[in-house]
Formats: structure tokens, C-alpha cells, sequence
């Protein structure tokens, strides 16, 4: 039995967040696609976010509650429930946006996982007492190595009192204005996941530099950046956990773990689109009195849009189920690679449908649901591309052993 319920803080913090989305990230989001670019670091939303107190640990730490922690008070957690609520809500306004308001993003996961308590206190401080904006970032995608993560070739060798990193990490998230990136690396290909380690690189490291921002068919508010690592030099206290938490494959588990964190927020942020689209697409149906017509391709429509409800219905309901079992602090590996491989199709044929509705203007760029079908094109692929869900689903299903080939 899964608690579907949303307590009083869930609804006032969804409340919050539509007042954001509405007052400011869909605006900007907007101005972003014109422009074809994020929003400069130093832009006064971020300073505004800030104070508003959306610049500390993020979207996670807005809906935790210490004092509601199931490990203080023997009762299940709903931060992760809130949270997907939040990214949902979020995204349904502007999820390039979304992505980049200030804090530790997808890093946070990794460093509470695998970070030592002296680490935790380190990183995330410098996002509880910030004075301005600040982000960091999560490295794992490289040129050859995307979804296929146990072939990532980024070499961290060991050298007296630390190691250096050499390699080119691609497709970061706020990776160009990040504070601080948490790095995956190998000490030898050779040992596939075994051989993995997480480091934590700072800004002004030398050697450590920004290639490019990409430029992407959709989600334009988000920076996307390339980071190349030259004979970057970092301490023994930079590798995360330290070398014991490694161990009989501890590294890739918890990069693992922290994908069945992750996969759920961007079903959710799919989902938040997916609505966007359908409640575009209903509006405009009624605009074009297809409600009541007896017209065959009336009817057609009305069809599709009953589908495309069901579709990001469902997909709802999976992202929660998966939050669910992670407040519970249970097993949802299979539940998070659902969630993230059904909800970006449902929200991509949601927003398909609002453009057949529409009909040639629907390709019009300043019409929303045009780039609402641009922005969400992109989730099938981040975070482990649908093809990839569905296999690690069928390995964990089938009882197959894992070798280690997929996000």
C-alpha cells in the first residue's frame, strides 16, 4: 500500500514553487530559449532565489525536515516525495530553469552517500552559508562513455599525498559554474566498475578547465558544459570516503544508489512537462470547440487526449511510488528505472498531441508547447536513456547478472 496523501507542508511548499514557476522561471525560461543560453551566473534571479532561500542544498533540502527523519523518530521519511512534488511543479513552469537554480544539484546524492562526515561539512557548508549563489556538479557522462558508464576513461593515478586526473567529462549539469565537481574516475579500465573512484575537484584547481558551453535543441536555460581534466592534481582527503569505501565495488554501488535518487526527480520533472503540455493541449481543444464536435478527427483528438492523460497519469504515480520506497529507505532501483524510462515518452506524446491540435502552427517557435516538445525530447536521454531503464529493469526482473553496462 503506497501513501499517495500530501501533507500540509507538501501542499504550502508546492504552493511556493508554483508561485516561483509562475512569477519567474517561465519567464525566464522563455527569455533563455530566445537567447539560446543559460542566465549568466550573476543575474539577479539567482541573488533573488538566494534570499528566498532556494540556494542552500537544493530542491532535497527544502523538503526535508530533520525532526521528521525516520532514523530519528522510527517513522518513514517523505523527503523524497516532497521533493519529487517540487521538481514536478518545478519543471511544469521551466525545467531548464528549474535545473539551474543555486545549489548542489545532482552532487548532493553522491556526497551524502559516499562523502565522509568531514566532506559533508567541507562541500555542503559552503551552500548553508553562502552569501551569493552557488552550484556544483555531478561528472560522469564522457565521450565514449554516456549511459555505458562502466566505460568511462577518465585516469586518476595515484602520486605521493594525493592523485592526478587526466580526461574529458561532457553534458554537466551547471558544470561551468559550478564551486566544486564531484568526478568519476578509474585507476584502471581494465578493472571495469571495480577500478571506479569519486573525487571531489574544486574551481581554480589547475589543470581543471571548461571546454564549452553546449548548445542544445531544447531545455536552453540549463547549462550543459564540457570539462577537461589536465594533469589535475588533487589531496588523498579529495577521493570521497576514502580508498576503504571502494572496496569490493562500494564506488559503483553507491554511483548506482545515487541513480535510483536521481531517476526518480527527472520522471518527475518529465511528468511536470508532460502536464504542462496536456493542460496547453486541452485548452486549446476547447478553444477549437473540439469538445462537442461529431467530426471523425474531433473525435480522434478527444481520444488522444484521454490517452495522453492516462499516460502522464500513470507516469505520476511510478516517480511517486519510487519516492515512496526510498523514503522507506527500501529497494527501488526497478521502480526508479520505471519511473524514468515511462515518464518522458508519456510527457513527449502529451506534447505531441498538442501540436497535432494545433496543426501547422503548432511548429511556430512562440508557441509554448513547441518548446515544451524540444525540452522534453531531451529527458528520454539524461540520466540513463530509456533503452538502458528497460534493460537494467529486465537484469534486476530476471535475476540476470549486472555487468556493470548501463547509467
Amino acid at each position: 500500500m503506497i501513501d499517495l496523501s500530501l501533507d500540509e507542508k507538501t501542499r504550502t511548499l508546492r504552493e511556493m514553487a508554483r508561485w516561483l514557476g509562475r512569477t519567474y522561471l517561465r519567464p525566464l525560461g522563455l527569455e533563455c530559449d530566445a537567447a539560446g543560453a543559460p542566465l549568466s551566473p550573476d543575474h539577479p534571479f539567482f541573488r533573488q532565489a538566494l534570499e528566498l532561500g532556494l540556494g542552500g542544498k537544493g530542491l532535497a533540502a527544502v523538503a526535508d525536515a530533520p525532526e521528521e527523519r525516520g532514523a530519528q523518530n522510527g517513522r518513514p521519511s517523505r523527503a523524497a516525495r516532497r521533493t519529487v512534488v517540487l521538481a514536478e511543479e518545478a519543471a511544469y513552469w521551466d525545467r531548464g530553469m528549474a535545473t539551474t537554480l543555486p545549489g548542489p544539484g545532482l552532487a548532493g546524492a553522491p556526497l551524502r552517500l559516499l562523502g565522509t562526515a568531514e566532506q559533508q561539512q567541507r562541500y555542503l557548508s559552503i551552500f548553508e552559508e553562502a552569501k551569493e549563489p552557488r552550484w556544483a556538479a555531478f561528472a560522469m557522462s564522457e565521450p565514449g562513455a554516456g549511459s555505458d558508464v562502466a566505460r568511462i576513461r577518465t585516469n586518476a593515478r595515484r602520486v605521493p599525498g594525493g592523485w592526478v586526473l587526466n580526461g574529458e567529462k561532457m553534458f554537466i549539469s551547471n558544470g561551468a559554474r559550478a564551486s566544486w565537481v564531484v568526478v568519476w574516475a578509474t585507476v584502471d579500465p581494465a578493472l571495469g566498475r571495480d577500478g571506479h573512484r569519486a573525487f571531489v575537484v574544486e574551481r581554480g584547481t589547475s589543470g581543471f578547465s571548461v571546454a564549452r558551453v553546449e548548445k542544445k535543441m531544447g531545455l536552453a536555460a540549463a547549462e550543459l558544459a564540457s570539462l577537461v581534466l589536465d594533469d589535475v592534481r588533487i589531496p588523498d582527503e579529495a577521493l570521497l570516503g576514502g580508498e576503504e569505501r571502494y572496496r569490493e565495488r562500494g564506488g559503483f554501488k553507491a554511483a548506482m544508489r545515487t541513480f535510483d535518487v536521481t531517476r526518480p526527480l527527472v520522471g518527475a520533472m518529465a511528468v511536470g512537462l508532460g502536464q504542462a503540455a496536456f493542460d496547453q493541449a486541452m485548452a486549446l481543444a476547447k478553444e477549437a470547440g473540439l469538445a462537442g464536435s461529431r467530426d471523425a478527427s474531433a473525435a480522434r483528438l478527444r481520444d488522444r487526449l484521454a490517452r495522453a492523460r492516462r499516460l502522464v497519469e500513470h507516469a505520476r504515480l511510478l516517480c511517486w511510488r519510487a519516492a515512496y520506497l526510498a523514503d522507506l529507505r527500501q529497494p527501488n532501483s526497478v521502480e526508479a528505472s520505471m519511473a524514468k524510462a515511462y515518464a518522458p515518452r508519456a510527457a513527449l506524446e502529451a506534447a505531441s498531441l498538442g501540436i497535432e491540435v494545433l496543426g501547422a502552427a503548432g511548429a511556430r517557435s512562440d508557441r509554448l508547447l513547441e518548446k515544451l516538445y524540444r525540452d522534453v525530447k531531451v529527458l528520454d536521454i539524461v540520466e540513463g536513456t530509456g533503452e538502458i531503464q528497460r534493460l537494467a529493469m529486465a537484469r534486476k526482473l530476471l535475476g540476470l547478472k549486472d555487468d556493470g553496462a548501463q547509467a
